[in-house]
């Protein structure tokens, strides 16, 4: 049985919602404002999900798909909106889940690039990619978000012939330890690690804390243990100049003409002495902050990732642990503070549950001057952004980082100061 409806706001996601008879209900591809014939999928006590039969009012920035995969794919979500408005509608989220917080924002402004052709980092299972809300495979040669460089490997490997399993593939013109005239492409498969002992001894850090040389033979410091890389899977991208080494079977942004545009918004018009950078991944933004600060100390519990972020940072003067944050700010940063000095900034750039409970209060008793805060999850930015705030940081500016155009996923950065 239909049922006829209109959608009213987008909401986290990229699903606009709606009422019928006294319930919430969740409608996957519309847009705001349209009068939609639905069929409900799934009703539950509070809320029903549907999906579109008949677009009866259509909106003015609906948008014909262009990629034939759209809906079955389980990448994309908003293709059938035009681009503008896409990024119209992931400001309005943004600011309601800092609205919901009770925050007060400045402005928005939308840091983007390139709506298609931008996705440089993906993970294929069996040679395709995952079906939307299955495991089934879907079968492609081409994906219109991805970079030339995935496109070409798309195209002349026959999906028969690619690896099977889970396989992480990046693929851009940025990477720079393949050579000019090959395909700018690493592709991850089960091969077997090396020690990262064997690996590391040729980036050995040339400075400990305090300014310390260290000797060419000394061994890598305990904390390290247990970690490893892998040649294979390891790539190299210049961006803005530096060259950053991360294994692409962990994190790295894939959206690198985005990222190059949000790096000088997080570490510019910083400076000083000493700089945290809280869940440091691989120092992407470490590197960057080098140049502006004496010392950078590094957190990241990945200690694989702090692994080739001390590759990423050899010949600066800085400090790694391979810890959460909350057993650093337990445990280790009292001393840091008393041996090296307050900090003047920190940058942090939590995981999707956002800022670990001990490391959000120890923020709010810093009384560190500048905190730039990147998130990949808006409800737990906007939770933590309310501590920070309550604590007298002040919300000065706020980005929609738009890494992924066409989908509801949304990254922001926040700049409080105090």
């Amino acid at each position: 049985m239909s049922e006829i409806i209109t959608a009213e706001k987008m909401v986290a996601g990229g699903d606009c919602i709606g009422s019928l008879n006294g319930k919430k209900v969740f409608i996957p591809f519309a847009i705001p404002g349209e009068k939609l014939e639905v069929e409900i999928t799934n009703e539950q006590r509070d809320y029903c999900n549907c999906r579109i039969i008949k677009i009866i009012e259509p909106s003015e920035h609906r948008v014909m798909p262009f990629c034939p995969l759209y809906t079955t794919c389980g990448g994309c979500n908003m293709q059938h909106i035009d681009s503008a408005y896409q990024r119209e509608l992931r400001s309005q989220i943004l600011q309601d889940a800092f609205t919901h917080e009770g925050i007060e924002i400045p402005e928005i402004e939308v840091i983007y690039g390139q709506d298609k052709g931008y996705r440089s980092r993906f993970q294929f299972h069996n040679g395709g990619l995952m079906g939307k809300k299955s495991n089934d495979i879907v079968q492609l040669d081409m994906c219109p978000c991805a970079t030339e460089e995935i496109n070409h490997y798309l195209k002349e490997v026959p999906f028969e012939d690619r690896p099977e399993g889970r396989v992480h593939v990046f693929g851009a013109r940025h990477i720079s330890n393949i050579p000019e005239g090959y395909d700018k492409l690493v592709i991850a498969e089960n091969v077997e690690p090396e020690r990262h002992e064997k690996k590391f001894s040729r980036h050995q850090q040339k400075t400990a804390p305090g300014g310390r040389k260290l000797k060419k033979q000394k061994q890598i410091r305990a904390r390290y243990e247990g970690t490893t890389v892998n040649e294979a899977t390891t790539c190299q991208v210049e961006l803005l100049g530096k060259t950053l080494t991360f294994d692409v079977q962990g994190f790295f942004q894939s959206n690198l003409e985005v990222l190059e545009k949000a790096i000088p918004l997080v570490t510019g018009g910083l400076e000083g002495k000493n700089v945290l950078d809280m869940y440091s991944g691989c120092g992407t933004f470490s590197v960057f902050l080098s140049d502006r600060f004496e010392k950078v100390t590094m957190v990241e519990h990945n200690k694989s990732a702090i692994v080739y972020a001390e590759q990423n940072m050899v010949g600066t003067r800085h400090e790694s642990y391979g810890l959460s944050g909350e057993v650093w700010t337990k445990y280790h940063a009292e001393n840091v503070i008393k041996a090296g000095g307050e900090f003047d900034a920190v940058v942090i750039d939590p995981p999707r549950s956002g800022m670990e409970k001990e490391v959000c209060q120890w923020l709010q008793k810093s009384g560190i001057p500048h905190i730039r805060s990147v998130s990949c999850d808006i409800a737990t930015h906007a939770r933590d952004a309310k501590f920070l705030i309550r604590s007298g940081y002040r919300l000065e500016k706020l980005y929609l980082l738009d890494f992924y155009p066409q989908t509801g996923h949304i990254e922001s950065l926040a700049v409080f100061e105090k």
